[in-house]
């Protein structure tokens, strides 16, 4: 089970069933920030959506497909971190996140994304890592830049969101690179 402590205040725990009421809750709180920025929070009317994506991420992670973890900040559940399907052949993985409002700015999701990037690199031995953030979402785009990944370019229209579609700014970074940066 992925349990890691990034310091006395942060840690990162394998999101579990009984995480869905304090998640939904983060989302409830946090649901017009959210909803700039990701397709599925207006769908998210009750607490057993939740419970059914935690489910199915715990089903992943036993498949060997990935895993997602609960951001806890001072044992309050701040965000989201979670592998996309890992593709196994490609040794590649994609990473998304998503922070609740009130924990932004602080640098909390940048040092989980480091433990998601040393854990794909160097634990399950990937070869590459992608994020994709809204071009227009700087914050979420800082995060790869400031841990070193290559800006690849733009998807356009690459989602769908309430206001409309929004393209994708495509960063990886290889396991290479990552050793150099190390």
């Amino acid at each position: 089970m992925f349990n890691y402590v990034i310091d006395e205040e942060l840690k990162l725990k394998l999101l579990m069933p009984e995480h869905a009421r304090q998640m939904f809750a983060l989302v409830e709180r946090s649901r017009h920030r959210l909803r700039q920025w990701l397709p599925w929070v207006d769908g998210v009317a009750e607490q057993a959506h939740l419970t059914t994506f935690i489910k199915n991420s715990v089903k992943q992670g036993i498949d060997n497909g990935g895993f997602t973890a609960g951001l806890w900040v001072r044992e309050e559940l701040a965000g989201i971190i979670g592998y996309h399907e890992i593709d196994w052949h490609n040794r590649s993985v994609g990473i998304g996140y998503w922070l609740g409002e009130g924990y932004e700015g602080q640098g909390y999701m940048t040092s989980a994304c480091r433990v998601f990037v040393d854990y794909a690199l160097l634990e399950l031995e990937l070869n590459r890592i992608e994020i994709r953030c809204a071009t227009g979402n700087m914050a979420s785009r800082a995060i790869p830049e400031r841990l070193g990944f290559i800006f690849e370019g733009v998807i356009r229209q690459a989602e769908k969101l309430p206001a409309g579609y929004v393209n994708h700014a495509v960063y990886g970074l290889l396991r290479s690179e990552w050793k150099l940066l190390g």
